[in-house]
């Protein structure tokens, strides 16, 4: 890794040796918290505005673009934007901690993304010269990424994306966008715009939008959940109509950019029994703060408390009504990752303020676990050991293969800024949830599928693990996860699946086979690469990668 010789090591030294300490002492007795934090590079060169795990095991990072030089330099090959030969994206290799810098020439800020069928990177956005650029990054090649200036029809920012049961991928709103569009596409300005009236209605008409970067989440039906603000449609994107409006989430809090809070499709627990019926989907948003959070804290210096509230519903419900849940702290900008075992992570953010430029006070320090399963625990939520980094605007989370999510990011600034008050962090992290910390026997491990890691919707496949010795008797769950293209507290396409388990055969060398069934359709789990876990009562494999298709 080449790094500018600039005064940017200095203040990181700085940083690290004046301004984490206080937020150490702090925190106090965290240690005593479940979880742990492992600090994996104190400097990965650039500020981790955007992630996305590929199904290589590397992690693409990237920031923007016109902000001024980052702190590790391109390969000294003539590539230079304006001057500036500094990388604004890197792929960070998890097994070696090593970085990569990557040229990348439009801006990217504020923009979004998905992994296509085959594990290409499609990312779109951004501003200035990238408002209407598709991105490709492609993995196991070792290159570079592959820019399209004319890839979307319209310019997006602060859009978001799902990938779609065919395989394209629904790019939603964005500013001044109250419309969506399909990437990739055949040929350029080949496929139409389409309106949606619901991005303009719930955007509060004023000097701010707090309905940018909008959920979206790929219902089981295989319609899209779109929530923007405080409500919720479920758009059939084939015909451009709304099959349903739910009900508004109580308490007027605003759960979108700027006001920002985080949502998540909760796990789906598949059947062996393949019928027309579809799973049960419920869809949890949590965070965000009030309308008037951003000019509050623009025009007065003022920054207003966030909210603690969560709204739970059950989207494939005749009539659902949300369900009004409270975290142990007020949180905006907190990121929502899902874990392998079904619970939810909310890492991340501040206390007070909004998104936007030095507009946040009072970092949450303390993860919070929350625990999807209504029987699991005898509270929804546990709070895990605190972080000694603030984590706040542009900050960013993932889960990775290991089981542990990756934290990284936070930049309150318009540059690199080293001796503000949140100063702009280069560091990544990995926090270990409590089953990897507080596990009460082995890991599984798995240690073949057959007939392969290709599976094929509908197809019953075998997993060989070792759960640990011949002593195991507890729950075994099987479970695919979507890697998530993170950016601005949502991971997009993020997912986690259930596999129907048809039983667990015991050999004689201790080790088990698993006969599962893989999803039925493609509304269930789109195309493309997925980590496959076994969980033992409770505690995770290490995952495989697995990618399903059609026949």
């Amino acid at each position: 890794m080449s790094m500018e010789p600039n005064r940017v090591s200095s203040l990181l030294v700085l940083f690290t040796t004046t301004i984490i300490p206080l937020f150490c002492s702090a925190v106090g007795e965290h240690h005593k918290l479940p979880g742990k934090w492992e600090l994996l590079t104190s400097n990965c060169g650039i500020s981790a505005m955007h992630m996305q795990l590929l199904p290589d095991n590397n992690v693409i990072i990237f920031d923007w673009t016109r902000r001024g030089p980052s702190n590790i330099s391109l390969p000294p090959n003539g590539k230079c934007d304006n001057g500036d030969c500094t990388a604004h994206s890197v792929e960070f290799n998890l097994v070696k901690k090593t970085v990569r810098p990557l040229y990348i020439v439009t801006n990217t800020w504020c923009s979004s993304g998905s992994l296509s069928s085959r594990g290409v990177l499609i990312q779109t956005g951004g501003t200035d010269l990238g408002f209407k650029v598709t991105r490709y990054f492609k993995p196991f090649v070792g290159g570079d990424w592959i820019e399209h200036p004319n890839g979307l029809l319209v310019p997006r920012w602060y859009a978001s994306n799902q990938i779609l049961p065919n395989g394209k991928i629904i790019v939603v709103g964005g500013r001044d966008q109250f419309n969506y569009e399909f990437v990739p596409k055949s040929k350029p300005n080949y496929d139409k715009l389409h309106p949606l009236k619901f991005l303009d209605e719930t955007m509060y008409h004023s000097e701010v939008e707090d309905n940018l970067y909008p959920f979206l989440h790929l219902s089981p039906d295989g319609n899209l959940f779109i929530f923007a603000n405080d409500r919720a449609i479920l758009l059939d994107y084939v015909k451009n109509r709304v099959v349903r409006t739910y009900s508004v989430l109580p308490g007027r809090v605003s759960r979108n950019y700027p006001s920002t809070g985080s949502s998540v499709l909760l796990p789906i627990r598949l059947s062996s029994k393949y019928s027309s019926s579809i799973p049960d989907a419920e869809v949890l948003v949590c965070g965000g703060s009030w309308p008037n959070a951003f000019n509050e804290a623009d025009k007065k210096n003022h920054f207003v408390g966030a909210s603690k509230t969560c709204g739970r519903l059950m989207i494939t419900e005749e009539n659902p009504n949300w369900v009004i849940e409270e975290m142990p702290t007020e949180r905006i900008m907190g990121d929502m990752i899902l874990l392998p075992t079904g619970d939810v992570l909310i890492v991340n953010g501040a206390k007070n303020g909004s998104a936007g430029w030095n507009y946040a006070r009072s970092p949450v320090l303390n993860p919070a676990l929350y625990h999807s399963d209504f029987n699991s625990k005898p509270s929804r939520f546990e709070v895990m050991s605190a972080s000694n980094r603030p984590r706040m605007y542009h900050s960013t989370a993932l889960l990775i293969p290991d089981g542990r999510v990756l934290v990284a990011g936070s930049n309150s600034h318009k540059t690199y800024n080293f001796s503000s008050l949140y100063p702009t962090d280069l560091s990544i992290e990995a926090f270990s949830p409590p089953y990897l910390t507080s596990k009460t026997h082995p890991r599984p491990r798995i240690n073949w599928i057959k007939p392969g890691v290709k599976l094929v919707y509908g197809r019953k496949f075998s997993v060989g693990v070792d759960l640990g010795g011949e002593e195991f008797n507890g729950r075994i769950d099987l479970t695919m996860v979507a890697p998530s293209f993170t950016t601005h507290s949502f991971s997009m396409n993020q997912r986690v699946l259930f596999l129907a388990v048809d039983g667990v055969e015991k050999k004689r060398n201790g080790g088990s086979v698993i006969k599962a069934n893989a999803p039925a359709t493609a509304a269930l789990a789109p195309p493309g690469y997925y980590l496959l876990f076994v969980v033992g009562d409770g505690v995770p494999s290490t995952a495989i990668w697995v990618h399903i298709r059609k026949r």
